[in-house]
């Protein structure tokens, strides 16, 4: 199962008691500056969520997530994250 953007806008605006059309602008420019960052070559560090970034082989680029220790304690893998999940 998944949600969809119009599902997340959603919430997200109930979560913060905003109208859905602020966050969707502000979720359309959070996602735009990512693209932008990774088009550059940068790293996007987002705290207790994980890294994006690109990997520059010999003939490709990978795109890459590596998830932080929270999200890697909600699944049961390997974590050293003491709070809540």
């Amino acid at each position: 199962m998944s949600i969809s953007k119009k599902d997340l806008v959603k919430r997200v605006a109930q979560r913060v008691d905003s109208k859905p059309q602020i966050v969707e602008e502000i979720i359309d420019a959070t996602l735009e500056e990512i693209y932008q960052s990774l088009k550059q070559s940068k790293s996007v560090n987002l705290r207790n969520f994980g890294t994006f970034y690109v990997k520059q082989h010999r003939y490709s680029v990978a795109f890459k997530f590596n998830p932080s220790q929270k999200l890697r304690k909600m699944f049961g893998w390997s974590s050293t994250y003491k709070g809540d999940v």
